[in-house]
């Protein structure tokens, strides 16, 4: 079977329906299973995105980009003047 990959969004909407279910009694392993992952990918994905927002996420983005960004920019050698 083809792996998945979800984007960020998606990974904050299946937590979010997982958060749902289990608020309303379900056990872990059927609200996963209800949302198509697995136990151990819930649990990663809660790890990394747990009490994140969608206004935090976008800084977040914003925030990988630039230090993306200054990680290509050569130190040293050449002077700006």
């Amino acid at each position: 079977m083809a792996r998945k990959r979800y984007s960020d969004e998606d990974v904050l909407r299946l937590l979010h329906k997982i958060e749902l279910n289990l608020a309303s009694g379900q056990e872990v392993a059927s609200a996963c299973r209800s949302a198509g992952i697995s136990d151990a990918t819930y649990y990663k994905s809660r790890k990394r995105f747990g009490g994140v927002g969608k206004s935090r996420l976008l800084e977040l983005k914003a925030l990988e980009k630039e230090n993306e960004r200054l990680k290509k920019i050569p130190l040293g050698g050449a002077s700006l003047a």
